[in-house]
């Protein structure tokens, strides 16, 4: 089986730190966001991972290269035309079932469910009480999908689409993907999930599985979110620290981390190099050899080699030069 990974997009509601990293590889308790999805492939059987790169794709592709060991191929998206363009380049080194993983969220889900399924393909679920933000999916009394709505204003239903597909018949699919790209844009993009309406219109049946979590990566708060789970479930860290300086766990602290005279925590990631004195910080990710002094800063993005000083803050996101209020 083939994995198709999208990872072209610019990751605006991230700025300026998506200046300096693709979203993919944005660090979560001390981690990459990617990471932790392609671990989810273990107990697959996979012949090769698709990258469809676009903004800032030499980084993707170095990370890839030196940490997965898995065969990689790498197609450039160059116009960002929506995810059924994404997918749709993917379509010279496809000959067979795929999984297609959108790795700007986290997920609890067994993927070896594929090897088990009778069905012509899988769009994994969770249920949702905002369901308006969201693709949402309707199903029969099987679990099967009947369509989907792309941001419904109406309670049709509250199983959010959340990225995570496996297609068996991959034939059908790229042919909804020709459909869907013959017809006009919506919104300024074609939708992938048109493919998967066109799949199930003609007779494919796709079976939906809810995952046990599902914590997404895309904005200031939903990357905070996500971090104080990672560290409320196994991804803490307190090293011991000097007189001075106060705890608020759960934390992820590097060894090498030079603290002084400040506070820290709760939910607070802070990397390897980092120095912080005389602060206080509250949910935030503090990047590798940043520094934040005579500061107080909570629900924070700090990059990596960024200086914050003086500075007092709430949903503030800083990356080289810049430091900007987040959308």
């Amino acid at each position: 089986m083939k994995v198709v990974i999208p990872v072209a997009g610019k990751g605006t509601r991230l700025l300026p730190l998506t200046n300096h990293v693709p979203k993919p590889l944005i660090r979560v308790a001390g981690r990459p966001v990617m990471d932790y999805v392609i671990d989810k492939l273990d107990g697959l059987d996979i012949e090769e991972l698709i990258f469809i790169t676009g903004h800032l794709k030499d980084q993707v592709e170095s990370h890839v290269t030196k940490n997965y060991g898995l065969p990689s191929r790498f197609v450039e998206q160059v116009v960002q035309d929506g995810t059924a363009g994404a997918i749709n380049l993917a379509k010279p080194y496809v000959d067979g079932p795929v999984l297609i993983i959108f790795v700007d969220t986290l997920f609890d889900a067994d993927l070896t469910l594929v090897n088990r399924v009778d069905a012509d393909g899988v769009m994994w679920v969770k249920e949702v009480e905002d369901y308006q933000r969201f693709g949402v999916v309707v199903t029969d009394d099987q679990g099967n999908m009947i369509r989907i709505v792309e941001k419904p204003s109406d309670p049709i239903s509250k199983l959010a689409n959340i990225g995570l597909y496996y297609v068996r018949d991959w034939k059908t699919l790229f042919d909804g993907i020709q459909d869907t790209l013959a017809r006009p844009q919506n919104k300024g993009e074609w939708y992938l999930t048109d493919a998967f309406q066109y799949m199930i219109d003609r007779g494919c049946k796709i079976k939906t599985a809810e995952v046990g979590g599902w914590y997404d990566c895309g904005k200031l708060e939903t990357v905070l979110e996500t971090n104080r789970h990672l560290l409320e479930n196994g991804r803490a860290m307190r090293p011991s620290v000097p007189d001075g300086v106060v705890i608020v766990d759960p934390v992820r602290i590097a060894q090498d981390v030079d603290l002084d005279e400040c506070t820290i925590g709760p939910n607070v990631t802070i990397e390897e190099g980092a120095v912080v004195r005389g602060s206080v910080i509250k949910e935030a990710i503090i990047g590798r050899a940043a520094r934040v002094q005579d500061s107080n800063l909570e629900q924070v993005l700090v990059g990596d080699r960024t200086e914050v000083v003086g500075r007092t803050g709430t949903r503030l996101i800083a990356a080289g030069a810049e430091i900007d209020d987040a959308p």
